[in-house]
């Protein structure tokens, strides 16, 4: 699991290749989110993506845009360090993503050993839970003007991060900058008091500990069109 005692800097990755998963470990940032909410990945991209990262031993997270437990458990299993999940409005919704990510008594993962992670039945049952640790990462993603339950009562359920979510949240709330600020403060003050780690997008606060700094397809074609000037 990462160390979220400090700031850690993430990508977001869209391209279905290898070679972004190459670059990133080797870039100096400390995970990257394979994005399965607003990308053209596919579940088949993201499960040859995570093994790729799984034996580079670099920490790759997933975004989903719903909860599918199934397709978390798949996720887990081909190494996935944590699910991020979208549009986070209320308590049952990290409730119900801790119990997809965490094996019984503390959720409802179901077990197998026929995978990388338990050596493909080489670990005993035993073996295999001992290890789980924390447990992987729950990132809830707040990203509207209102949620169902309250902040205090969605951060009491506990993830690991609550992360702003700004662009939706811009949307929301009618491109009104000033309600936006309003409203990123309140999320981030929230999480300040339950002491759940704050994530965002290009965030510079310091604040902010599980900072995503963009995303591949932004960095390519910033560099693109910074090729392409006149020299």
């Amino acid at each position: 699991m990462l160390d979220l005692s400090d700031r850690v800097r993430g990508l977001f990755v869209k391209l279905p290749s290898t070679d972004v998963v190459e670059i990133v470990a080797a870039s100096g940032l400390d995970f990257l989110v394979l994005d399965l909410e607003h990308s053209q990945l596919a579940d088949g991209d993201a499960f040859r993506l995570l093994a790729h990262a799984r034996a580079l031993r670099f920490p790759a997270l997933v975004r989903i845009p719903e909860l599918d437990r199934a397709l978390v458990n798949r996720l887990l299993e081909m190494g996935a360090a944590g699910i991020q999940l979208s549009m986070v409005r209320c308590v049952a919704h990290v409730e119900e993503l801790h119990a997809a990510c965490r094996y019984a008594p503390l959720g409802r993962r179901s077990v197998s050993l026929g995978h990388a992670a338990a050596g493909y039945g080489a670990l005993s049952l035993g073996e295999y839970l001992g290890g789980q640790g924390a447990g992987p990462l729950v990132v809830a993603q707040i990203e509207t003007g209102e949620t169902d339950d309250s902040l205090a009562d969605i951060l009491a359920a506990r993830p690991d991060v609550v992360f702003v979510g700004r662009t939706d949240l811009t949307a929301d709330l009618g491109l009104d900058e000033a309600r936006v600020r309003e409203r990123v403060e309140e999320i981030a003050a929230a999480a300040e008091q339950a002491g759940v780690p704050l994530g965002a997008v290009s965030w510079e606060d310091p604040r902010v500990r599980y900072q995503i700094v963009g995303t591949d397809l932004g960095l390519l074609r910033r560099g693109v069109l910074e090729a392409g000037r006149p020299g």
